[in-house]
């Protein structure tokens, strides 16, 4: 019997939403509350709760379509992100000179520059070995944290090449520029803000360093940049992404990408990758929770869709926060598309998401809207470790480094409640102004 399309106006029963909440239950708990048992069978854990979702589609509504789309989307995530973590770890930027205050702010802002060309991503994967080296002497959570904040989130939001959401409506029909042109004023102030907050952070930091260590530490590292090669094999995977939005098929972009990471491998001198710490632990780590992820997220997303004409007529700013809050704990692209669908559908005429000319009408008569879902996806994929890809990438990394990080909770209640939400609160503001 074959299988019949989803109706994605009929949700699923409550109960098919609890392996998500499991799944992010054990995130947060496991390596809390039993951390050698977790670190040892999480992937046995996401596979247990991953199956439960797949049984009930497959045997209990005989619908393969949701989940052969989530795999597709695991399979994207994955040759994007394996690919730029294993292309970059073979790239050793040294950072000379003292790493004060001033020079880390400057960073962190190059760092949000190049998030917008080489996607969050890939600016993660590039300098947070650099960014862990240069302040390994005093190195602390907060460090990690605003990384994630700036680098690994805020930064990518002035081009479609930033941040997965953004390219999804650049795919549908939303014009390049669009972004750099009405989110620049948020990016400027949300990015002002927090590398103002990190200098109050490290300048105290550092003032507690003693001088002969932070001489001794320094004195280490010179500028240089090994496996620039490397640089070539980003180019060929950036340029992959971009084939997407050549309509070209599913599959092909990924392939390349994984040819590059496997040629950069093979001709990357291996004395580079020893140098910066090396290993697919973290990527490991990823790929398995991801993979629980984007299948329990199924029955969530689902209900989402199915549900999202009962909302009436919401505002910008609550569009915004609407599109946040749902991004800070699930995969902020299908967000991000479930919001804009509803934008299209409450639209007088109704447009549709599946017609690009429809899209960029809208982008061009209600930029207010688009803006909100587009920041409210980009922003808030930093409030948790699981918002957007890179958070959990860069953390591992940062736990092989041997960085005292904050658990799951500790890093909402001790950094993203009383500093990135409240500016993000005013970014909504100053937007529904």
């Amino acid at each position: 019997m074959p299988f019949a399309a989803l109706d994605m106006g009929v949700p699923p029963p409550s109960w098919i939403l609890a392996p998500f909440v499991l799944l992010l239950s054990g995130i947060a708990l496991g390596p809390l509350l039993a951390p050698k048992i977790w670190h040892k069978r999480y992937h046995i854990f996401t596979v247990g709760l991953a199956a439960v979702v797949v049984a009930y589609y497959l045997i209990g509504r005989r619908q393969a379509d949701p989940l052969i789309h989530a795999l597709q989307e695991f399979i994207s995530f994955m040759a994007l992100i394996g690919s730029l973590y294993i292309v970059t770890g073979g790239i050793r930027l040294g950072v000379s000179g003292e790493a004060t205050p001033i020079r880390n702010v400057t960073f962190l802002a190059l760092g949000s520059m190049l998030a917008n060309f080489l996607g969050t991503t890939g600016a993660a994967m590039l300098l947070i070995r650099p960014w862990i080296r240069m302040n390994k002497y005093r190195a602390t959570g907060f460090h990690i944290v605003f990384f994630i904040f700036i680098v690994a989130n805020v930064g990518g939001c002035l081009t479609p090449v930033g941040d997965p959401p953004l390219f999804l409506g650049y795919l549908h029909g939303v014009p390049f520029f669009w972004t750099l042109i009405h989110l620049w004023p948020d990016w400027l102030i949300v990015t002002g803000l927090l590398l103002t907050a990190f200098y109050i952070f490290d300048f105290l930091n550092f003032r507690r360093a003693p001088q002969p260590v932070r001489q001794k530490e320094t004195a280490q590292e010179t500028f240089r940049i090994d496996g620039l090669r490397n640089s070539w094999f980003v180019a060929i995977i950036l340029g992959a992404v971009l084939l997407r939005g050549a309509g070209v098929p599913w599959g092909i972009p990924e392939i390349i990408m994984v040819g590059a990471a496997w040629l950069s491998h093979r001709l990357t001198d291996p004395v580079i990758r020893e140098k910066n710490d090396f290993s697919f632990e973290p990527l490991k780590e990823v790929a398995w929770l991801f993979f629980g992820i984007f299948l329990t997220l199924v029955p969530v997303i689902h209900s989402l869709t199915a549900h999202s004409k009962s909302f009436l007529h919401p505002t910008d700013l609550q569009l915004y926060l609407l599109t946040g809050s749902l991004s800070a704990v699930l995969d902020n692209a299908p967000t991000y598309l479930t919001f804009l669908t509803l934008a299209l559908t409450l639209h007088e005429p109704q447009l549709h998401l599946l017609n690009p000319a429809d899209v960029t009408l809208f982008a061009n008569q209600c930029p207010k809207t688009l803006a909100a879902i587009s920041l409210g996806a980009v922003f808030f994929g930093a409030v948790t470790y699981i918002g957007n890809g890179p958070n959990l990438l860069v953390k591992s990394i940062a736990d092989s480094a041997k960085i005292k990080m904050p658990t799951f909770f500790g890093y909402i209640f001790k950094y993203s409640m009383p500093i990135l939400i409240p500016i993000l609160f005013l970014a909504g503001w100053i937007l529904s102004r």
